[in-house]
Order: structure tokens, then sequence, then C-alpha cells
């Protein structure tokens, strides 16, 4: 597996899940290469560096074609390198051969595909108080009440802090440009689960249920949920992978559903690959 930034190495196992499920948040380059291409050692690292410097506008799936001939069979590989370009779940474009770095760049242009902009300055990591950022955020609306992106912020910390009905209307009322945008797709995932919240108990009496039976499942998922609203992704995704190694059938495989739902709200593209592959390695 690639140490490198936003390249990983793709297998049959993980292809569903790290490769076309991924597409449908960001564009996959896969590269097909082979040990003995002398051209694959051209043009592996030319895209190695482009996935570094476009910092998460895109991903590299790396496919040894002599380790993944079932990947290689179903994408008709006739020679190595072959590159193709998944987005949306879907294969749209690609070419053989080793392209200097000029072309690649014109090939991820055309694409859409432009480097994504690096902080120059070290993030705040001084944790924001939902309520405060919610109440500054109605400040600002009531200073610029037609400025829809607002609204769109203040929708987003209203689900942090559990007012999803208030947050749903919001969203509702965005304009058509703001309703597609990546941050409103994710708030409309997070009200799936906020829904799921509806009169359930507290975090303390299910992780009590758990701790007297942990084959309690509606328990798991249900704190799962809690955790995922309140923003501790990793917690929510752990009972979500516990379910799934306990019981994969439990209602209609609502542990695999919750996970993948996950995926598509949790903004930490490292966090997302790593339990990508650990799910993949208990269904597979």
């Amino acid at each position: 597996m690639s140490d490198l930034p936003h390249v990983f190495d793709a297998t049959t196992e993980t292809f569903e899940t790290e490769v076309l499920q991924k597409s449908l948040q960001v564009p996959v380059l896969v590269d097909f290469w082979a040990t003995w291409c002398g051209p694959c050692k051209t043009l592996g690292p030319l895209l190695e560096k482009l996935a570094g410097e476009y910092n998460g506008a895109f991903e590299l799936a790396k496919v040894d074609v002599d380790k993944e001939q079932q990947i290689a069979a179903a994408f008709q590989i006739r020679s190595v390198p072959t590159v193709f370009l998944v987005k949306g779940g879907q294969l749209v474009d690609g070419f053989p051969g080793a392209l200097p770095e000029g072309q690649l760049r014109e090939f991820l242009k055309q694409h859409g595909i432009e480097p994504a902009a690096v902080e120059e300055e070290a993030a705040d990591t001084t944790p924001v108080d939902p309520h405060a950022q919610v109440l500054a955020l109605r400040n600002a609306i009531e200073a610029e009440p037609d400025k829809a992106e607002l609204k769109l912020d203040l929708a987003l910390a209203l689900l942090k802090i559990g007012a999803a009905a208030e947050a749903e209307t919001l969203l509702d009322g965005l304009p058509a440009n703001l309703a597609t945008d990546d941050r409103a797709i994710r708030a409309r995932a997070r009200l799936g689960f906020s829904a799921a919240l509806k009169d359930a108990p507290p975090v303390e009496i299910l992780q009590a249920a758990i701790a007297a039976n942990a084959d309690d499942l509606r328990a798991r998922h249900l704190l799962g949920v809690h955790h995922l609203v309140a923003g501790e992704s990793e917690a929510a995704l752990e009972q979500f992978l516990e379910m799934l190694k306990r019981d994969r059938t439990f209602d209609e495989g609502v542990a695999r559903k919750s996970l993948i739902d996950a995926f598509r709200v949790i903004e930490d593209d490292a966090l997302v690959s790593r339990y990508r592959r650990r799910m993949s390695s208990l269904l597979f």
C-alpha cells in the first residue's frame, strides 16, 4: 500500500469501494502498470507527483496487472501503461502509453480537474462551540439576509447541535447552485442519520445496553448514528464496523449501508480510506 498522499494500490477486493464508490466524491485516475514495463517507470512517478501536487483534486489508484488480472481483464487492458479516469462511478476517458507531464496536466484540465488550494497557514485547532457558531451565523444572516452561502453554513451548524428540522428548511430554500454544492449534499446525508435518532435513547442508555449485551446491534447502530451526528466520525465507524463483524445481514444489511452513507458524510479522506479497506476485508 502506497504511503504517498492521494495514491493507493487498488485490488480486486477493494476496487468497488476505493475506486467506483470513491469516484462519486472525487475523480479517480486508475494507472494500470507492471514491474517489467519500462514506460511505467516514467509515467508512474509523474502521476504520483501530480496526485500530491493536486492535493486531493483527484485520487490515483495503482493496479499491478500481474497481481490483479481480474481487474485488468474487466478493463480489457492490452498494454501497459494504460490510464483510465473514473468519475461518478463511470469510466469517462483514458489513454494508453506514457504521456509527458504537460499532456497529463492538459488531460486533467479537460475533465475539470485543477490543483486544489493548499492552506499556507496552519489551521486553527481551537475547538469551536457549535452553539456559538449558530448564534454568530444568525447574526451574520440578519446583517446580510440575501447571502445564501450563510444559510448553508447555518444549516451545517444546526445539524451539529441536532436542530435537524430547521436545517432541512434552510436546505430546501437554497438556490439551485448551492443545493448541489458538496456541503449541501453532505448535509442531506446527515439529515438521514439525524432522522434515525427520532425517539432514540440517549448515548448513556445505549452504551449501557451494549455493555450488557455486545450483540445488541440495534443499540450499536443508534450509538453509531449519535456519534456521527455529533461529529465523532471514527467512533461512529467503529460501531458500524463492529455490527458488520457480528452480523452483516442484520436489518437488511444496515451496517454496510450505514458505512457507505457515513463515507459520503465524513470529510476526512484518510479516515474514510482506512475504514473502506477494513470494510472490504470483512465483505470479501
